[in-house]
């Protein structure tokens, strides 16, 4: 029992000793010199710029300041950065969430790391930027169409910090010169929009003072609810980017109905937002902006220098508590993005783009596709993010799935528009998958149209179908056959030409025996193939009997004016006698030659 009792207390101590571990000092000798606020009230978004002079007056040196934040706003923080300069450079500092052994429970506390250590009696200014998001409340919550809108802020006059505070001063800038109520704790100045707090002097740690005003701020009140964003990264040379965006005017709600005619004609709803700018990268092409209607033609692109500016215009103008939901996309070639050594990839993109001027971004999902085939995918954010559970995702000529990386980040704002890099490795012969299986693809298919053709899948023979085939075949040859005559007919009317020009008997003689050989060969094959077809179809039969009888009719012709071209040349008969003959029989010919054709035709 002992023995338990004493491993109990020593991991005890383990804990402890590793939570202390974990932990952050205040150190004593710190003390902010001089501060100076400015929070910036001009837009839905509060940003705090506070610059801190801060002195090491203890003795031991410090390599970290501590930035607080009050309970009431460690929820509604969204962005934090640092900077300072460094050799008239400025250089960004980094800021890290930590833990602080203090009084403060529920402050909220972040560790910025100086450039150098600070050793005692020396001095260093940073310059620290807040970002909020919800901070403003509409005040009243419902405003008719033709109101303005009005706001209420409640804040720390003083500078919230974990040390003492020698002097000390904060501006509030408004977005408009209207301030229905504002705090007038002394010392207080106002000039227009702006008002001056300060200075105050020698406050302790931790100090508050309360900051409330009332004003006009009709800037747009636009949130994205909820935006999901899709990457697939392609090396076939392109990346494509869709977002997908659920939007909500989080001002003041309508009060009443919505007036178009008014709407238009006395050009009011002031805090209504009739269109915004989306800034692309510079080389994003193929842009398309639809919702689930189908595309949005009122939205104007632009082409600059260094972006690509799309004017969203949605399809009414968004008034307090109204929504919108549509999606954007785009193309970008993979050069630009995408690096490669060897087998290793790293791809470089923005984590968010710019939706519009002020942003804000309840929640985002950011889904990677890569590549079929990848291995080893590690993601680095810019800065803290939630990790999905990964994914398939099945497209076209895909086998086992491309990979998909899935992050989360809520409360975003234009600060988060950075870099991530995503490295992987990807073994290049997978380069020739989709290809190879396109043509396995198309190999299967002519195979199987060959299949089909060339096979009988019929259970009983067709004897029909088998004698119409055979029919079909017995004709072309009858066609080819039939062209060979017409050319032996032109032979037979190219001798008889040639004999009457030259008078040479002999040539004559042996011109007309090779012709009378080839038409016999040509006649017997016919009446072979004619009886043939007597037992496949007597009605194609009887019309290659009709062709045969035409067919010696012309050769009948053929040999009577051979018969005149004889006794032409012998002196026998008269020119002007054989040349009328001559077109008495050539008028025969022509007749049985255009029977023929018709015959041919209705085969």
């Amino acid at each position: 029992m002992k023995c338990v009792h004493f491993s109990l207390f020593t991991l005890l101590v383990l804990l402890a000793s590793l939570c202390t571990a974990n932990q952050d000092n205040i150190e004593a000798g710190i003390v902010n010199k001089n501060v100076e606020r400015k929070v910036d009230l001009t837009t839905h978004l509060v940003k705090i710029l506070t610059r801190v002079t801060v002195e090491n007056s203890g003795q031991s040196t410090t390599k970290y300041y501590l930035f607080a934040i009050e309970a009431t706003n460690r929820d509604r923080l969204s962005f934090i950065g640092a900077v300072t300069k460094v050799e008239d450079e400025e250089t960004r500092l980094d800021v890290t969430q930590t833990t602080v052994k203090s009084e403060q429970k529920d402050a909220q506390f972040w560790r910025v790391t100086l450039p150098s250590p600070l050793g005692a009696g020396q001095a260093v200014t940073l310059d620290i930027e807040t970002v909020y998001t919800h901070r403003l409340e509409p005040y009243p919550s419902q405003i008719t169409q033709a109101e303005k809108q009005l706001v209420r802020y409640q804040g720390n006059l003083l500078f919230y910090s974990p040390y003492t505070t020698q002097t000390q001063s904060t501006s509030v800038t408004c977005s408009s010169t209207n301030l229905e109520s504002y705090t007038q704790t002394k010392p207080v100045s106002k000039s227009e929009s702006t008002i001056t707090y300060g200075p105050h002097s020698n406050k302790k740690p931790f100090s508050q003072l309360e900051l409330a005003l009332h004003y006009e701020n009709n800037s747009p009140f636009l949130t994205v609810t909820h935006l999901e964003r899709v990457i697939e990264v392609s090396h076939w040379g392109n990346i494509a980017v869709e977002e997908t965006l659920d939007m909500l005017h989080t001002g003041a709600r309508l009060k009443g109905s919505f007036s178009r005619y008014e709407y238009q004609r006395n050009q009011d709803g002031i805090s209504s937002i009739k269109s915004f700018k989306t800034v692309l990268p510079s080389s994003a092409r193929d842009v398309y902006y639809r919702d689930e209607i189908g595309n949005i033609s009122t939205s104007h692109l632009k082409e600059l220098d260094d972006a690509v500016e799309v004017e969203i215009r949605p399809r009414f103008p968004l008034f307090g508590g109204w929504k919108s939901h549509y999606y954007i996309g785009y193309n970008v070639p993979s050069y630009q993005y995408l690096f490669s050594k060897g087998n290793k990839y790293a791809l470089k993109m923005r984590f968010v783009d710019h939706v519009y001027d002020d942003q804000v971004i309840d929640e985002m999902t950011l889904k990677i596709i890569l590549p079929e085939g990848c291995k080893v995918p590690e993601f680095k954010a810019p800065y803290n993010v939630r990790m999905g559970t990964s994914e398939k995702h099945l497209t076209y000529l895909d086998t086992v799935g491309r990979p998909v990386i899935i992050i989360h980040k809520s409360n975003l704002v234009e600060q988060h528009a950075q870099d991530f890099l995503v490295t992987y490795t990807f073994e290049k012969m997978h380069m020739v998958q989709e290809p190879l299986l396109i043509v396995g693809a198309f190999w299967l298919l002519f195979a199987a149209i060959i299949i089909y053709v060339r096979l009988d899948f019929s259970i009983t023979k067709d004897a029909s179908s088998e004698s119409r085939m055979r029919v079909a075949g017995l004709i072309e040859q009858i066609q080819s056959m039939c062209m060979k005559r017409s050319a032996l007919y032109q032979a037979y009317e190219d001798a008889i030409n040639k004999f009457k020009s030259s008078k040479d008997s002999p040539s004559f003689v042996l011109s007309r025996k090779k012709a009378d050989a080839d038409y016999k060969s040509l006649t017997e094959q016919l009446k072979t193939i004619q009886a043939q077809l007597k037992s496949e179809s007597a009605d194609v039969a009887d019309k290659v009997g009709q062709l045969n009888q035409l067919d010696a009719q012309y050769k009948e012709a053929i040999q009577t004016t051979i018969l005149f071209a004889e006794k032409l040349v012998n002196g026998k008969l008269g020119k002007s006698q054989f040349v009328d003959e001559e077109a008495k029989l050539k008028t025969k010919k022509d007749d049985y030659l255009d029977k023929m054709d018709s015959i041919l035709n209705m085969l």
